[in-house]
């Protein structure tokens, strides 16, 4: 196996002559002599056979392959320097990655406080966010696609080694558009009169448990989405009826693009939300999640 030529220090020093303009101006910065300086980078361009300096002049000025060594070296120094924090904050207790599952219902915009608050005081741990449908939620967590999940419905499988707490409640409103033959149906709706029209499913995201299927009943004609939000706008333009997330729907039904409509007993339609982990997971990234979505004032604005 042979060994590279480059140096973290050489590309260090490249740096630091290429910003300051002169050897002795990068010698200072780096608190080296001068000589310590020159010998780097004629060693440098003796291993790569290469002039990285044009000296004819006062100020010290790249060729265009020092130029190119340094546009790519700058990347391996940002690199190397986010490895060794990393390799700090995992040392204190800081996960690398927290790979985070939500309920598609919970728009991803309300995300964004969070996320700010977060990287303020976690920036070394990469967070990898995902939205999920219906069993989805759990399948994430029980295939360990996910570290942590909020907003996963209903109840839990039975899986063991995860830890459950409930998160909030969702309701879910029987929603068409004003144009749909059903806006001016006469109220409750009877259910027979439901069952004549194309129903708007989101598509389960689970790949390992069964998926869960809502409000659809056997041979009625469906179509299928892959989003919450989608199933929104598909019963705004009149495609298909059903059940809505009431936070999702909101903005339509007070602009009139959706009409709200009671079904025949219907009930309440109301999903219990939890939040969700492995129990062996203990970093402290994960902590500050649950710290913080333990928040009544969070988990309102999340849920709209």
């Amino acid at each position: 196996m042979s060994t590279t030529k480059l140096s973290l220090d050489a590309l260090l020093v490249l740096d630091a002559i290429a910003r300051k303009g002169s050897f002795a101006a990068a010698a200072e910065e780096l608190h080296r002599v001068p000589s310590a300086i020159t010998y780097t980078v004629q060693k440098l361009e003796q291993d790569l056979d290469v002039q990285l300096f044009d000296r004819s002049g006062h100020r010290a000025r790249l060729t265009r392959a020092g130029e190119e060594l340094l546009r790519d070296g700058r990347y391996l120094l940002r690199a190397a320097t986010d490895i060794e924090c990393r390799v700090q904050r995992i040392a204190k207790g800081w996960e690398t990655e927290l790979r985070i599952a939500y309920n598609d219902i919970i728009a991803s915009e309300r995300f964004g406080t969070l996320l700010a608050s977060f990287y303020e005081d976690a920036s070394s741990t990469r967070l990898r966010l995902s939205a999920e449908i219906l069993g989805g939620c759990w399948d994430a967590l029980f295939s360990g696609r996910a570290d942590l999940v909020i907003g996963a419905p209903g109840d839990s499988p039975p899986e063991t080694g995860a830890v459950v707490r409930p998160f909030g409640e969702v309701p879910f409103i029987f929603a068409v558009a004003p144009m749909h033959p059903l806006a001016a149906a006469a109220e409750p709706v009877p259910t027979s009169e439901v069952l004549r029209y194309r129903v708007i499913v989101a598509a389960d995201t689970s790949r390992s448990l069964a998926p869960w299927t809502a409000g659809l009943a056997v041979g009625q004609d469906t179509l299928t989405v892959s989003t919450m939000r989608d199933k929104v706008e598909a019963q705004i333009q009149g495609l298909g009826v059903g059940y809505v997330p009431a936070n999702l729907a909101r903005s339509a039904l007070e602009s009139g693009r959706l009409v709200r409509k009671h079904v025949e007993d219907e009930g309440d339609k109301v999903t219990r939300l939890s939040l969700a982990w492995r129990s062996r997971d203990t970093g402290k990234a994960l902590k500050w999640w649950l710290a913080r979505l333990d928040e009544v004032g969070v988990r309102q604005r999340l849920l709209g």
